[in-house]
């Protein structure tokens, strides 16, 4: 933990840009602030970064500073049209700007992106808590609570639930999923960046364990 914070701080005191690669947006996007008083901090904290908040950030990045002022871009998913948009500012930021992305996996971002910034890894919030349920003995009715519970998840949440399960069955509990299981933890995935509804691929997966149960 010291040796990130240190890391960050050099960093900042560089006066240069960077990725900082965390799971958990809003309280990183916090502690910079803090962090960085007396200096103007700027958020652009969203769900999913797109073009009209790249031109908020170009706008507010060509506002003159007398003194540094940073600009902290957090998103769980970039897409490619607003990180285009930004390399020139990336690449030759005003005077006084420094440029901060926050993004839970570096594939998230462009190569392009990439190649501009250091990248910095910030501390990973552990998901396991959100799952308490006991998978190796798991009903109808508590599968139907938890899907009734997580019925309006976003797609980044959803992914961050499915990341979760696979946590409390292998890390966890320590079952040995089977080859079906373990298919369904891949397609969730691309079903999600499909646009599948998030609802259904939890179903799809979680329903998996209570199958293999009752085989048993």
């Amino acid at each position: 933990m010291q040796r990130c914070l240190e890391k960050l701080m050099s960093v900042h005191e560089s006066q240069k840009g960077y990725i900082l690669i965390s799971s958990n947006i809003e309280s990183e996007h916090q502690r910079i602030k803090e962090e960085l008083k007396p200096n103007r901090v700027v958020g652009f904290i969203e769900d999913e970064f797109k073009i009209e908040h790249a031109k908020a950030v170009v706008a507010e990045a060509y506002i003159s500073e007398a003194e540094t002022k940073y600009l902290v871009l957090g998103a769980n998913n970039f897409n490619n049209i607003s990180q285009n948009s930004l390399l020139k500012l990336l690449e030759e930021p005003p005077r006084n700007i420094e440029l901060i992305i926050i993004s839970p996996t570096k594939s998230n971002l462009l190569a392009t992106v990439r190649s501009r910034m250091p990248i910095v890894k910030g501390e990973k919030k552990s998901e396991a808590a959100l799952i308490e349920l006991n998978l190796s003995r798991i009903s109808y009715q508590e599968v139907f609570e938890f899907l009734k519970t997580n019925a309006r998840v976003k797609k980044s949440e959803a992914k961050v639930l499915i990341e979760a399960l696979y946590h409390r069955a292998v890390v966890v509990e320590k079952l040995m999923p089977t080859s079906a299981q373990l298919q369904n933890f891949d397609k969730a995935y691309r079903l999600l960046e499909l646009n599948s509804r998030p609802q259904s691929v939890l179903a799809m997966v979680i329903m998996s364990f209570v199958g293999e149960k009752n085989a048993n």
